[in-house]
């Protein structure tokens, strides 16, 4: 009898290892067996990833990052999650370093209309295989038609994010309303009403130092007839909506006037001397309470808020867009990707922390709010993110209209504007249409560094008369006549196919 038992124990063991061995798919499978949401449901070592971010990490994110965010990442996903800080000043130039030498990067963030640069220096890898496996719970909140915005030839290479209403794109002005309102005025629509609100408010409030961003898109939509839609890097070219032509940005009519406004601003006094066009920049100096405006894009009041606030407790932010009778178009599927390089060590890890993210607004709301009731509150479905002001993830990198909330000052007639903002605009001929510089690589080198000269000038930081017909000639010699005929090119055979 004791032998009968024996022999049959040995047999269920046997028949266990063998189910065992059948469910690990061998020593050729190494993908972790996922759950529904996403979440991994392995008991094995925890795989990693690492992503890229610009800023500065606050003391918060530091102890949310190392507290609560990692564990909720073991818990959902067996995963353990790095992020590398970069300054936002030097983030680009450490970037291009850190994936040129391809160090182990997972995920990163840039801007969209610089995709097709990405693909070509092999930093940024095909991700449709990725996506059918990993990112499904993803592609029910951010549909196909926008993740197509990061394709090049039919292929998908990044997630644009900010999946909300996009239409005049960073063609906006972000300001200080309580000042406005402060100084006997109510609102903005015109380039000389930025210059009124300046000089009252700095006569008015000697701690204001002026204008804490020379605009540049806002302006361009105000002096043009077409909207400011660049299509290549930096600002070099644009594309004309109903001409279908693409011309050189610094050599239009728009740029030249763009200029010399700025220059007024300038030598009146109402641009300060430490001003300076770095993104992070012209942020902090607004945030510091003591700056009356930065370029802006729709919510954009409702990202910086909290933090002016905890300079200027009584701020009010209102965004503002010149010459709002003109047309709006909808240009872009986003104005910043999320990217995958070809030497992610965890290509895969990446993706299924992106499918996380969005599977649900819970995951969202903590990864970019944080804890609840300890980082915020929900207070009549409208969000309060006053209980700190530290920073966690941008929202605005991630962000999707389905989970977003608004602050809980937010007036519901601006939340109603907001989803209404695209329906009477017109989508752009080349909507998805992402540039390739692989003909154009060494020309594009130079043009940049002639770009500098203008950025000054377009600040109104230089003598527009005396550097403007130089800053020209370097630009023809750089070889902008062939680089916006090779642009051209690629415009006809997108609107062609």
């Amino acid at each position: 009898m004791k032998r009968t038992i024996s022999l049959l124990l040995c047999f269920v063991m046997a028949l266990l290892l063998l189910a065992s061995c059948g469910q690990d798919g061998g020593a050729g499978s190494s993908a972790p067996a996922t759950s529904g949401n996403g979440g991994n449901t392995s008991s094995g070592k925890p795989e990693e990833i690492t992503i890229l971010y610009p800023g500065e990490e606050s003391d918060r994110m530091t102890s949310f990052l190392n507290g609560e965010f990692a564990e909720r990442m073991l818990e959902d996903l067996n995963m353990k999650v790095n992020v590398i800080f970069v300054p936002w000043d030097q983030y680009w130039d450490k970037k291009g370093i850190m994936l040129g030498s391809q160090e182990p990067i997972d995920l990163y963030w840039d801007g969209l209309v610089d995709l097709g640069e990405f693909v070509n220096k092999k930093e940024a890898q095909p991700l449709d295989d990725l996506i059918e496996q990993y990112g499904q719970d993803m592609l029910k909140v951010l549909p196909m038609e926008h993740i197509q915005g990061g394709a090049i030839d039919g292929t998908i290479y990044g997630i644009p994010s900010a999946y909300a209403s996009s239409s005049a794109m960073f063609q906006q002005v972000c300001l200080r309303q309580d000042l406005l309102t402060a100084v006997g005025m109510t609102e903005i629509s015109t380039p000389e009403d930025l210059k009124e609100f300046a000089t009252r408010a700095m006569e008015q409030f000697p701690n204001i130092k002026g204008a804490g961003d020379p605009i540049l898109m806002p302006l361009t939509r105000y002096f043009s007839d077409q909207p400011a839609h660049n299509i290549a890097k930096g600002f070099l070219a644009f594309f004309n909506e109903e001409t279908k032509e693409v011309f050189s940005y610094y050599e239009s009519e728009a740029f030249q006037k763009v200029a010399k406004f700025n220059r007024e601003m300038t030598l009146a006094g109402l641009y300060p001397d430490e001003m300076t066009t770095n993104y992070n920049e012209r942020d902090s100096r607004v945030q510091s309470g003591n700056y009356l405006w930065v370029e802006g894009s729709l919510g954009k009041e409702t990202e910086i808020i909290d933090a002016v606030r905890a300079n200027a407790p009584d701020a009010v932010m209102k965004n503002y867009l010149l010459a709002p009778e003109k047309p709006k178009y909808i240009t872009a599927a986003g104005g910043e990707v999320i990217c995958i390089p070809y030497s992610a060590p965890n290509p895969s890890g990446a993706m299924k922390w992106l499918n996380w993210l969005y599977s649900s607004q819970e995951n969202y709301l903590f990864a970019l709010y944080g804890v609840e009731g300890k980082d915020y509150e929900i207070v009549n479905g409208r969000i309060n993110r006053r209980l700190i002001t530290d920073e966690l993830f941008y929202e605005w990198m991630f962000r999707n209209k389905n989970y977003q909330m608004f602050p809980v000052e937010t007036d519901e007639a601006y939340i109603e504007a907001t989803k209404t903002w695209d329906d009477d605009a017109i989508r752009s001929p080349i909507f998805g249409f992402v540039y390739s510089d692989e003909n154009l690589k060494e020309i594009e080198l130079n043009l940049v560094e002639v770009e500098k000269q203008f950025e000054a000038i377009r600040s109104g930081f230089v003598d527009f008369d005396t550097e403007y017909p130089k800053a020209v000639e370097a630009l023809k010699n750089a070889g902008i006549d062939e680089y916006i005929a090779d642009l051209q090119r690629q415009v006809d055979e997108f609107l062609a196919a």
